[in-house]
């Protein structure tokens, strides 16, 4: 099986790395290249800038899933939204639940306690997958009949269906119910690195310290579902440059000592394209070289001895770049473990164009490392050397 197909079977991907390396663009193209794959994908993510929106051409939705290409929605979830859901869902009376979520306990709970807003985004991750066949949620209750009890019950108080379409469905859009579409996949854009490893350990903590009632019994599932090399994936994501690539080993390393796994691949972002040979010929970006000598230079190679001191200055800046991407990249190849695949620095703004041309970049580098190796030429049979002239009788 090759590593695209590998990554279309999990359902839940885990895309993190330092911030600022390209981890949404890495997340939006990897979504639209498992949903041209013909997977159901969604592409979660929740940074409240809502990024993935514009990479993907979908307005901001307020939290609500929203279609962003055959089969592709893109959904920026609020993880307290989560939580004052699973709040609504267990007590069911409305007088009750708006009484606990105004009361500042539930405020300094929801705020403070450890691994809560992790459970909160993997438990809707999961909560959304499991439409596919209509099992239980990820809270225990049957994900569609609840959504539809709390809106229908709730409109039937306001006494009209204008509350069940603007509270059951948006909600329902929200949630995982008869509104959202079912899922195959889904691709977290996850925090960035340290909150990455926290939001995959959280489960397994807070079951050790809770084992009994409902965030006790949603962590534990969730523990379950995050060991599971089958169902669970994670994708880094880095640059070439020293501390992208710094915390990446120590995100390689965390991962192992924390959770017993590996990240099933690194995606080297923005990568400056190599200088042709007569580009990176230190002469040509000597400052001391005067006019004549630079007239020379200039004769002597035409086209390549920058013309201004701007184009002298980019050049060097470029030049610098490769170098610090070269000395990375084998410093990658020394300590990474595991498959690897570079995607270039592109002269395009962020959107959909970009996120096009990362997504065919993508699939070409997948499909190079999962090809087979060339076979090794055959051996050259020897040519026996030319028979000599019939020795002489009775020699």
């Amino acid at each position: 099986m090759d590593l695209a197909a590998r990554l279309g079977r999990f359902e839940l991907l885990v895309v993190t790395g330092k911030g600022g390396v390209g981890k949404t663009a890495v997340a939006a193209s990897l979504g639209r290249l498992l949903a041209a794959a013909g997977r159901r994908v969604l592409v979660l993510e929740v940074d409240p800038r809502e990024n993935v929106h514009q990479m993907l051409a979908v307005s901001p939705s307020g939290g609500a899933i929203v279609p962003a290409g055959p089969r592709l929605w893109v959904q920026n979830l609020k993880p307290r939204q989560v939580l004052d859901d699973v709040v609504r869902e267990r007590l069911k009376v409305e007088m009750l639940s708006r009484r606990v979520l105004a009361s500042p306990i539930y405020e300094q709970f929801s705020a403070g306690a450890p691994g809560l807003k992790e459970l909160a985004i993997l438990g809707h991750a999961l909560r959304l997958l499991r439409r596919r066949t209509g099992s239980p949620g990820a809270d225990g209750r049957d994900g569609d009949s609840g959504a539809s009890r709390d809106g229908n019950d709730r409109d039937r108080r306001r006494g009209g269906n204008l509350g069940a379409s603007r509270d059951g469905n948006d909600r329902d859009r929200h949630r995982g119910g008869p509104a959202a579409p079912e899922l195959d996949l889904v691709v977290l854009d996850a925090p960035a690195t340290g909150h990455g490893v926290r939001l995959l350990a959280a489960p397994r903590l807070v079951s050790e310290v809770i084992r009994d009632g409902p965030f006790g019994a949603l962590a534990g599932e969730l523990a379950g579902f995050v060991d599971d090399p089958e169902r669970c994936g994670v994708v880094v994501v880095t640059q070439a440059e020293e501390m992208p690539v710094e915390e990446a080993l120590e995100l390689q390393a965390a991962l192992a000592t924390q959770l017993g796994r590996r990240p099933e691949l690194l995606v080297v972002n923005g990568l400056f394209p190599p200088l042709s040979p007569d580009l990176s010929r230190p002469e040509i970006f000597d400052p001391l070289l005067d006019e004549e000598a630079l007239k020379s230079a200039r004769a002597a190679r035409p086209g390549l001895v920058p013309e201004t001191p701007q184009e002298a200055e980019m050049l060097t800046f470029w030049r610098h770049r490769r170098f610090l991407n070269e000395r990375e990249l084998e410093r990658l190849a020394r300590f990474w473990e595991g498959p690897r695949v570079e995607l270039p620095q592109l002269a395009l703004e962020r959107g959909p164009e970009l996120t096009a041309a990362l997504q065919q970049r993508l699939a070409a580098a997948l499909a190079a490392i999962s090809a087979p190796p060339p076979p090794s030429p055959a051996p050259a049979v020897p040519t026996p050397p030319p028979a000599g002239p019939p020795a002489a009788e009775g020699a």
